[in-house]
């Protein structure tokens, strides 16, 4: 499926909850959705809202799924702590809040399957990328986006996932200096609708977020697998700059592991994200 922006609607105009509701539907009847001007972190905000109690509680209690997006976020958060910068409509930065029945070793694997409802939504409007193992999204091999899940568990026991969401639209070359690394932008994409991209976003989470609770991983492995970044590639893992592995790329397996074949005779080794890099092998 492909999708077409309106012309006449610019990325700068204020993302509005309405127009995200229009352009997600059928399933933005299900998800209450919430926009701010600035705020520290999405995920903090809704983290907080998790363990409220009442109706008259501030923060409002979380009832059910909760989009929350920020035009800027000054304390955003990636894996390990690591900051998050953005500037006003140089990104898209939100989270979203997630229940889930089941216990909490059920959501082994949900940044993968993130990661392909983000990779499939772009694919619409023409952008191609691909996966790095566990929650990077890139383009032309540099980071695009970024996933950071969170959890916590409400009053009444039940399992939520906090999901944070950061795509870089057209991040200034000042944060792009500052962030140290080769980053990529969605720069077709600047000049047109957020509200828009936002909106078919959140329907394919939300559609990939049911299937998940229902099927688990193991129907996202292979789609994972076809946008794998590193796929077939020599690359290494590390652990605080040390190595740790080094090996081919083959793949995930059906629990989210990353499949490492160290020696051509050799059983494959499967790795478990936690806070550890992955990296191309540099050339000797």
């Amino acid at each position: 499926m492909s999708f077409q922006f309106p012309a006449s609607q610019p990325s700068a105009t204020h993302l509005t909850a309405a127009r995200i509701a229009t352009f997600g539907a059928p399933q933005s009847d299900q998800i209450d959705i919430e926009v701010v001007a600035e705020t520290g972190s999405t995920n903090a905000d809704l983290l907080a809202r998790i363990g409220t109690v009442g109706a008259d509680s501030m923060p409002p209690a979380l009832t059910r799924p909760t989009l929350l997006v920020a035009e800027t976020q000054t304390a955003g958060r990636g894996r390990a702590g690591r900051a998050w910068l953005s500037a006003p409509s140089a990104a898209l930065t939100f989270s979203l809040a997630w229940p889930f029945e089941g216990p909490l070793q059920g959501l082994v694997g949900l940044p993968l399957a993130v990661g392909v409802a983000i990779a499939e939504t772009l694919a619409g409007f023409g952008v191609d990328v691909q996966l790095k193992w566990p929650n990077d999204i890139l383009r032309f091999g540099s980071k695009l986006a970024g996933v950071l899940i969170e959890t916590a568990s409400s009053a009444q026991g039940k399992v939520w996932a906090v999901i944070g969401i950061g795509i870089n639209i057209a991040i200034p070359d000042e944060i792009r200096q500052q962030i140290g690394r080769d980053i990529a932008n969605l720069q077709a994409l600047a000049a047109q609708d957020r509200d828009l991209l936002l909106g078919v976003l959140l329907s394919s989470l939300t559609h990939n977020m049911q299937q998940f609770e229902r099927d688990g991983l193991a129907v996202f492995v292979e789609r994972w697998n076809r946008l794998h970044a590193y796929a077939g590639q020599t690359v290494v893992i590390l652990d605080h700059g040390k190595v740790l592995h080094e090996g081919t790329a083959l793949g995930i397996d059906r629990i989210g592991r990353l499949l490492l074949q160290t020696d051509k005779d050799s059983t494959p080794i499967a790795i478990m994200a936690g806070d550890i890099s992955l990296r191309v092998k540099d050339p000797e």
